[in-house]
């Protein structure tokens, strides 16, 4: 693989986070501001899809910023891992900022200039995660992305607004500075260097139950991928708006916690090193703990969005237990299904919001018959869950397809079973849903004067739904990108 040095990655951070300024600037310009939100969206996904050819053809792009101290710089190289992610990230937020302008002006929320500029730096800095060229790199913004989300959190400014925000930095902050900090700092005593290296640079340099620690340390100290017990924060940050929502769940936050624990064990710790001493299948177990245990709370939950937030915890899970299996097909699975469960979960968050501007409607036994009244935003609703759950012809059904051939191919026929079990789980937290709108009867005047939502909240999740149905039809070029992987991974294509 040849590194072409390059500007466009750092232009393609920067972008957004630059353009927040314009955007308080124009506060009192709201078509302005919103102009300059698209603008920058659409500039950002054609920098990002501008590497692509080159990446499918074998090379990475990347530059060194500045160097730290001897052996640690900050730099930035793009790969084919992080280009997936950087490629669904920068697409979905070019479509959260559309939905976010019908949301709010619709509601006539207050702060939107705040609302757009924390957005603007947040995709700036979900951009650094994904193009981090070492995990000191990939830290800091990881730490930006955290603080920079957190006036979206607290954007309602009520009681409760506060203290999700306080419990989301608490839970956040806290486990990156208490467990991946000192994480970082044993690799670099180790090994002297930070880089990411497919297969991993530990190998041969640290003891067996040294590597459990790190493994330990890295899991639960990325809190954004919400691996239990450190997923407290995601339901209670459901008080924020639901664009902010879909953000959390469908584009960034959450994808950038599973983003840099894939990125640590492929490519710091090494799935040769975990397989020779142990720790996949162990690994495995505690995401398979997390599926199943939250799929069970998200059938108790009435609220939607609660459902939906203990929902994403099962689910980023999925990814994690892919890679722990640590086979060829496990891995694919596992990476594909960031970009599955982005275009599902983020359809299905969408919708949400649209019947919350529709209907004031938040919470599920409230949405008898509701269909009728709004079959564009229930149709996008069931294809959302249909990849969710895993059902074909949506491309959640590829991801889990991958997961179930990886279990078999490490001979882990307990974690078949129980993937097999959490899709049936999955299926009766949201069935019920869909079925309570198109076929409930509704109580007496309740769906009176109720029609769709605005054409800015309609037109994002339908083309997210119709892409959920696409990515089964041609989910290249993730699967390519995937696969070119692999062989760099050591485990074939």
């Amino acid at each position: 693989m040849v590194t072409i040095f390059s500007y466009v990655p750092l232009a393609a951070i920067l972008v957004s986070m630059l353009a927040s300024i314009p955007i308080l600037a124009l506060g009192n310009r709201p078509n302005l501001r919103e102009g300059v939100t698209l603008t920058v969206a659409a500039v950002k996904v054609l920098l990002i899809a501008s590497l692509l050819p080159g990446v499918l053809a074998g090379n990475s792009y990347g530059l060194t910023l500045v160097q730290v101290v001897p052996g640690v710089s900050l730099a930035l190289k793009v790969d084919a891992f992080g280009l997936i992610f950087g490629l669904i990230a920068s697409f979905l937020w070019a479509w959260t900022s559309v939905y976010s302008i019908g949301y709010m002006r619709a509601l006539n929320e207050h702060d939107q200039t705040r609302y757009f500029a924390s957005f603007a730096v947040a995709i700036g800095a979900t951009i650094g995660v994904a193009f981090a060229g070492n995990l000191l790199t990939l830290y800091l913004f990881y730490e930006v992305l955290s603080l920079s989300t957190y006036p979206l959190v607290t954007h309602e400014q009520t009681g409760e607004a506060r203290a999700s925000g306080r419990k989301y930095l608490t839970f956040i902050l806290g486990t990156s500075i208490g467990l991946v900090l000192p994480a970082m700092l044993i690799v670099f005593s180790s090994t002297g260097s930070l880089e990411f290296v497919a297969g991993g640079i530990l190998g041969g340099k640290v003891a067996p139950d040294l590597l459990a620690v790190l493994l330990c340390l890295f899991v639960f100290g990325f809190a954004k991928a919400a691996v239990m017990p450190f997923h407290g924060w995601l339901p209670a940050a459901m008080v924020a708006p639901t664009p902010v929502s879909s953000f959390l769940h469908g584009v960034a936050v959450v994808k950038a916690g599973v983003f840099s624990i894939l990125r640590v064990v492929l490519f710091i710790l090494g799935p040769g090193t975990l397989s020779d001493a142990g720790l996949g299948t162990p690994l495995a177990y505690v995401a398979g703990f997390t599926i199943i245990t939250a799929s069970l709370v998200a059938l108790t939950q009435d609220s939607l969005k609660r459902r939906l937030a203990y929902s994403t915890i099962g689910q980023l899970s999925y990814m994690i237990i892919g890679v722990a299996l640590l086979s060829p097909s496990g891995t694919l699975g596992g990476i594909l299904h960031i970009a599955m469960h982005a275009f599902g979960k983020i359809t299905l968050f969408l919708c949400a919001g649209a019947i919350y501007v529709a209907s004031g409607k938040k919470y599920i036994s409230q949405m008898n018959g509701l269909g009728r009244r709004m079959p564009i935003t229930f149709a996008a609703f069931l294809l959302g869950a249909m990849s969710i759950i895993g059902l074909p012809p949506l491309g959640g059904f590829l991801s889990k397809w991958y997961l179930v051939i990886g279990t078999l191919e490490a001979g882990q026929i307990g974690l078949m079973v129980l993937l097999l079990i959490s899709s049936l789980l999955n299926a009766a937290y949201f069935l019920p849903i869909i079925y309570r709108a198109w076929f409930a009867e509704p109580e007496e005047g309740a769906e009176e004067g109720i029609q769709e939502a605005p054409l800015l909240c309609l037109i994002p999740l339908c083309l997210t739904a119709l892409g959920s149905f696409g990515l089964f039809l041609w989910p290249q070029p993730f699967m390519d990108l995937i696969r070119m992987l692999l062989p760099q991974l050591g485990m074939g294509g």
